[in-house]
């Protein structure tokens, strides 16, 4: 973790950079957050990330957010914790308030901190999991706090050695994994379900799609099973084939779809860190 965390509208020491006991964002997860892959410094994709972190937040009902001191906190976070490659976790919450689900007045809480990150290896494992994701509820493609479900399925997935665990939403139909989103080939087409389904609006996923070609296609779960090609797509993960789903082999890891994909995603990113 960085030693310097942004909190409390400056840099703080990590053992100094702390939050009220009673932020919302701790009792009951009235929060927002975005996870920005960085390389020696630099963040990727930030206008992209800033604006899904304000969607969010418009989402929850949370005050809009000064993007121009999240911006500010970002830039001073990473200059202040040099590594080759982090996780750059922005954390906006709604602030100091009562016990309860009713929000204060002391107005929201911005945190910046950076952690060490390692290299993806080119595949892994997944596992589909029995819970589902509720397609019409309140946080529906809202990235907040409220994790406790992924925290649940990714602790099954790495039971059975894997690396990440993927729902259905409620109709049955294929969704999201806990923290990355799910591409397929059929037939020879690259195809992810649509926002719809109730999964998150990826930044990679938005990014592969255009540079890719992948079409929004409405899929049952049974779909990974029948697939050429899986992979899953994350700021940290970027593209990555699955070799095995459910414990069973995918023929194709990484296939000749998911390579193009991880190539190009890799040389269209690396020309423009803010594309």
């Amino acid at each position: 973790m960085s030693s310097s965390i942004w909190v409390g509208g400056g840099l703080r020491e990590a053992d100094a950079a702390t939050v009220s006991v009673m932020d919302h964002g701790l009792t009951v997860g009235d929060g927002v957050f975005e996870t920005l892959k960085a390389v020696h410094g630099t963040a990727f994709a930030v206008d992209r990330h800033l604006r899904r972190l304000a969607r969010s937040a418009r989402g929850l009902g949370l005050p809009e957010p000064d993007l121009e001191e999240v911006r500010h906190a970002c830039a001073a976070v990473l200059a202040a914790n040099p590594m080759p490659l982090g996780r750059l976790r922005v954390t906006y919450t709604g602030g100091t308030s009562p016990l309860g689900s009713e929000r204060g007045d002391t107005g929201p809480t911005l945190v910046v901190a950076l952690g060490t990150a390692a290299a993806r290896p080119d595949t892994t494992a997944v596992v589909t999991v029995p819970w589902t994701r509720n397609e019409k509820g309140a946080l529906a493609g809202l990235k907040t706090t409220s994790y406790g479900e992924n925290v649940v399925a990714l602790a099954q997935a790495h039971r059975h050695g894997a690396s990440e665990a993927v729902f259905a939403n409620t109709r049955g139909r294929l969704c999201e994994g806990t923290g990355s989103n799910v591409f397929v080939v059929i037939g020879g087409k690259l195809l992810t379900p649509p926002l719809a389904s109730g999964c998150l609006a990826g930044i990679t996923r938005e990014l592969v799609a255009d540079w890719s070609g992948a079409e929004e296609a409405d899929l049952p779960l049974d779909a990974l099973a029948q697939a050429e090609e899986i992979f899953l797509t994350s700021s940290l993960r970027d593209v990555q084939g699955v070799h095995t789903l459910d414990g069973r082999p995918v023929d194709a890891a990484p296939g000749p779809v998911t390579a193009k994909a991880m190539r190009i995603f890799a040389e269209r990113a690396a020309a423009d860190v803010n594309p």
